[in-house]
């Protein structure tokens, strides 16, 4: 039977290597290169956030709070159990695209519970606020607003959805810059990463839910799991409505103009966990088996990407991992790694990007080494 940790703040326990099944030695050698391997990012995050993701004004212009970060932090689970850790793993920082696999979860909360009866339905036949009327955008579907191929236009939060337009990614390079015109296709008919899109589905989210999603996701997701109250989850100054007669601010997915999410590794290491476990909590099921089955599996127009999570198909992502193995990803070194085949679980923090894949190789030699 899986063990889990106990909730905060109560000592989470850990593990020496060698009990793990790995080698302690290559497991440090793990934990130093992510580490002294610190992101480009400045840690003056203000100035990253408006300047690096090359746009001119007014569309950069920041609209949620943004807060300086720290140093290097992370930690890897083998089971339940900390095997490795380095830096403040304790520390709030922003998350940046990380949170867009938290709007998953919360989707698939909704799923779960008959919110959304067909993924495959029309947004507009349960969110009738104008963002998905005729002609464009009346066909797009909960399916598309998860794996990004919506193509949904219009402006959201003074955010056009144009800024993103011709976006690279991970694995996607654009034959265009960022923000020029690119013809839509139908909805479902491309797939390209873009934030507007994604708040567009936060907002829809609360739409439904007709509840601040942070409060959803504190009382079903991070009290259940035993995380610690440090977190928040913020949108933009402008995002807000009014839902019964509340004012409600609608969150952001990410930290692209500011605001998404703040929290600490160790809090992501125990949405990470939850994950590997294939939603359950202990003996408490969180999240069907079903929606994590849907959660991970591979968009037809772009492989390497799920409902908001990042796949390692054909390990095309990270050569060195499994290719089951799947991730949050957020901008400036931010990763949930897990890997179902060796029950592993790792969050690595302002991390350059272009080490991850070596910390994984570092990792997945450590347990073969073991053997």
């Amino acid at each position: 039977m899986s063990t889990f940790p106990p909730p905060h703040p109560a000592l989470w326990q850990t593990r020496p290597a060698t009990a793990a099944g790995l080698d302690p030695v290559g497991l440090a050698a793990a934990a130093r290169h992510a580490a002294e391997r610190e992101t480009p990012w400045k840690r003056d995050l203000a100035a990253m956030v408006m300047s690096d993701f090359s746009e001119e004004p007014p569309w950069n212009e920041t609209l949620g709070p943004v807060r300086p970060r720290g140093g290097p932090n992370g930690l890897l689970l083998r089971g339940s159990e900390i095997v490795a850790e380095w830096g403040d793993t304790t520390r709030v920082d922003m998350t940046f695209s990380v949170a867009k696999s938290y709007l998953s979860i919360l989707a698939g909360l909704a799923w779960d519970r008959g919110l959304i009866a067909e993924l495959d339905e029309p947004v507009r036949r349960t969110v009738d606020d104008g963002g998905f009327d005729p002609p464009h955008n009346h066909a797009i579907t909960w399916h598309h607003l998860l794996q990004q191929t919506s193509e949904w236009e219009g402006v959201l939060w003074d955010k056009p959805d144009m800024v993103d337009r011709n976006r690279a990614s991970a694995l996607r390079p654009s034959a265009a810059p960022k923000g020029t015109h690119r013809d839509l296709q139908p909805p479902g008919g491309f797939w390209e990463y873009n934030d507007v899109r994604v708040n567009r589905l936060a907002l829809a989210l609360l739409r439904l839910w007709r509840r601040p999603l942070p409060e959803i996701f504190r009382e079903l997701v991070m009290e259940p799991i035993g995380a610690s109250r440090t977190w928040e989850w913020h949108g933009y100054r402008n995002a807000w409505v009014e839902i019964d007669g509340r004012r409600v601010q609608s969150v952001s997915g990410g930290g692209h103009w500011g605001g998404g999410v703040f929290i600490s590794a160790r809090d992501q290491a125990r949405i990470g966990l939850m994950i590997l476990r294939r939603g359950m909590w202990g003996s408490r099921r969180i999240l069907s088996e079903a929606w994590t089955d849907r959660m991970l599996q591979p968009c037809a127009l772009f492989p390497q990407y799920g409902y908001l999570w990042w796949l390692n198909t054909d390990r095309a992502l990270y050569p060195s991992a499994p290719a089951a193995s799947f991730c949050a990803r957020g901008a400036g070194g931010n990763l949930t790694w897990i890997d179902p085949q060796n029950d592993l679980v790792a969050v690595l923090r302002w991390t350059d990007p272009a080490a991850m894949d070596g910390f994984i190789k570092l990792v997945i030699d450590a347990i073969r080494d073991h053997q």
